[in-house]
Parts: structure tokens; sequence; C-alpha cells
């Protein structure tokens, strides 16, 4: 079973250099007691861009950042997928998973967390051995859900969901996605008196069909964070 720790295992948060590096040089990621997804590097035109392949497995790659989202808050990348997960249900455990997802990272002071997930994220720590985010957007593509549908992470309430693109008819062909994140995190995570929204720490990109046994296969690339225009 999977806990919120689970979630966050793909990325150890740690001070980067501000801009993003490409995909190449990501850290591949795996989660303890889950069949590992196949993560490579191909070429896609003059492009190198990140395939995971996943088969009954969940995986990716991420990057370690250091970046004021108020700054830099749009977020762009390229994915694409062979196909969706026919199986997935982002409202149940058991249908977590899809043919795509991006995860980014945000660093809450843990004292405005509620006392209940101080202490899941201190086993967390005991568990894994590593700092993990405290917060979390993960932009999706979908079985059925139109984009723009949003919820909770079934297995903890410090993961949003946001459905970005959805069903197959893209399958196969790249497609850009673009989203504010600073706005995404504000309306996940509510405006926080006013405060800044927290840095982000890191991004990561994988596919995930561990709860449907299915197989999928994602690519990404062109990851950049620019100010608004």
């Amino acid at each position: 079973m999977r806990a919120a720790a689970v979630v966050f295992a793909w990325v150890a948060v740690a001070a980067g250099a501000a801009d993003l590096a490409p995909v190449s040089s990501w850290t591949e990621r795996r989660i303890a007691g889950v069949a590992p997804a196949q993560v490579s590097r191909v070429r896609d035109g003059d492009a190198t861009v990140l395939q995971v392949r996943a088969s009954a497995a969940s995986g990716g790659a991420s990057v370690t950042l250091e970046m004021e989202a108020a700054q830099r808050p749009i977020l762009s990348w390229r994915w694409k997928v062979d196909r969706v997960v026919q199986g997935a249900d982002l409202s149940k455990r058991e249908g977590d998973d899809f043919a795509a997802r991006v995860y980014v990272f945000f660093d809450v002071p843990e004292e405005e967390l509620p006392f209940a997930t101080r202490v899941k994220m201190t086993l967390a720590r005991l568990v894994h051995g590593e700092t993990l985010p405290t917060a979390a957007l993960c932009y999706v593509w979908d079985n059925r859900h139109p984009p723009g549908t949003t919820a909770w992470n079934p297995y903890t309430d410090r993961v949003r969901m946001i459905v970005v693109e959805s069903g197959p008819a893209r399958a196969g062909q790249w497609v850009e996605a673009r989203r504010d994140v600073e706005a995404d995190f504000r309306a996940a995570f509510g405006a926080r008196g006013g405060a800044p929204v927290p840095a982000v720490t890191g991004i990561a990109a994988g596919v995930d069909t561990d709860q449907t046994g299915e197989t999928a296969t994602g690519w990404f690339g062109d990851f950049r964070m620019e100010p608004r225009r």
C-alpha cells in the first residue's frame, strides 16, 4: 500500500540551479516496493527526450531546483503517450495510474502543516532516508476526465491532481502543455494569508501503471519555467 511518502519518493529536495536542466541529465527515480518503469533517453529529431515505459510498474526521472514560483511561474513542456490507461480512475486508490504525469514540488514550511501530516512526514523520512517535499501539483494525461478537472490524490491531501490532457484522441503525437504553477498552487492549497507561494524544489515526470497492471509509454521534453509575459 502506498503512503504519502511514496507519492513523493521521485525527488530528493536540494538546492540547485535556477534553470531546468535538460532531461538527459535528470535523475531516475524508483518507488520502493513497486516494479520500476523502464527509463531511457531517446532522440527526437535534434532533441533528446525522456522515455518512460511502465508495464504494471511506476517510475520516472526528476530534477532538483530552488526557484521562486512568483518570479518564474509559467511551466511549459511537451509530452506524448502511446495510449491512455483504460482502467484508471483518479478518484480511487486502485485507479491511481496515468499514461503520463508531471509533478511540481513545493517547499511548504512544516510548521504550516497539520500535526498529523507532520507526523507522517517524519515517519517518511525514517523510512526513505531523504528530505521529502511538503506539497505538490501533479499534472496528468488522464483517460476520461476533461482537461481542467482537479482532485486530491487518493493517498494524500498534499498532492493536487490536475488533468491537462485526456483521452486517446492525441495519443501518438507530441502535445504542448503550459501551466501557471503559482496560480495552480493557490487554487489547490489556498492563499496562505497573502504570503508568497513557496519555492519550487523539484520537477518529476513519469508513467504509472502499477495499480491497473496495464502497459503504457510516455515521452517528455523541453521543460521550461519562465516569467509571465
